[in-house]
């Protein structure tokens, strides 16, 4: 009777396409985003222009704007306006910004054009 040699387990697993994000070529798919980044970058994605003052009283998302200086950093084409004043909630705001995503949505124009230690520069 033939023994079979002894495999570990990422041996005998299938192997699956793509699933680690730094396996895939840079520049041909999204980053992974997770958490509150995941919100806003839903949010803007299917609501279309959005105030961030929406984000923080509607969604609970505190920091909306450090979430949207996030997914830049990935490469995500965010557009922000800035508006000098708004009605929000019957109260005049000053200063609002509204969210929307650019064309193209991933990557931003010249992200990639740009060396990796100047897209990372802020992060840390």
């Amino acid at each position: 009777m033939k023994t079979l040699p002894n495999k570990t387990a990422s041996e005998s697993a299938p192997r699956k396409r793509h699933h680690n994000p730094s396996s895939a070529v840079p520049g041909t798919s999204r980053p992974i985003v997770t958490g509150q980044c995941a919100q806003v970058y839903k949010i803007i994605r299917d609501q279309g222009p959005v105030l961030s003052f929406v984000m923080t009283a509607d969604c609970a998302i505190p920091e909306a704007a450090a979430r949207v200086h996030d997914l830049r950093a990935k490469g995500f084409n965010i557009v922000t306006q800035i508006h000098s004043a708004i009605e929000f909630r019957g109260s005049i705001r000053r200063n609002a910004a509204t969210y929307s995503m650019g064309v193209p949505e991933w990557p931003a124009p010249g992200f990639l054009a740009t060396p990796a230690p100047e897209r990372q520069r802020g992060l840390f």
